[in-house]
């Protein structure tokens, strides 16, 4: 499986700061939206509307440490991918966050370092951990995913992959 790769292209959407809590990502007087392809309408609604307005499919989220801290609400994460979001790329994630997003089939990538503005073009690869900025020319190391976690994101999350499983035995 060393060979194999999954790579990820996308623009740069948003460079974020440290400490983006669920709250800020999802707020919670949404939390009782049920469909998940409506909660990409609320993302990031009180503190930068600009970016999911701005936002194209495939486009990458950048922050800083423990992104996604906060609440377990999975919304948040669910707000994230159903906007189309292609990546998140930080620093460190809250656990529960990363967890959920894995889960729902967004790919979620830590680096201790990557130089980019909003608009670069990144090529990433979660087998390897490599991060190219194509923009900059570039290239950053991050914490490659493991095996188990991408076949999930190719799945297109958990459910999707049990399906999958289970339909096939």
């Amino acid at each position: 499986m060393s060979e194999k790769t999954m790579k990820l292209r996308g623009r740069v959407a948003a460079v974020l700061g440290n400490n983006i809590d669920t709250d800020v990502i999802y707020p919670g007087r949404y939390l009782n939206i049920t469909d998940r392809d409506k909660t990409a309408e609320h993302l990031f609604e009180l503190t930068y509307p600009e970016i999911r307005a701005a936002l194209r499919p495939g486009d990458i989220l950048i922050g800083g440490e423990n992104f996604g801290c906060g609440s377990s609400r999975e919304q948040a994460t669910a707000a994230v991918k159903y906007s189309g979001v292609g990546a998140v790329i930080a620093k460190s994630f809250a656990r529960i966050f990363f967890r959920n997003s894995i889960n729902l089939g967004l790919p979620v990538v830590t680096t201790q370092a990557v130089e980019a503005r909003a608009g670069d073009e990144l090529e990433i690869d979660l087998l390897t951990g490599k991060i190219v900025n194509l923009t900059s020319g570039a290239t950053f190391d991050a914490a490659p995913l493991d095996p188990r976690a991408v076949e999930l994101l190719e799945a297109g999350g958990l459910i999707p992959y049990l399906k999958r499983k289970h339909s096939a035995a």
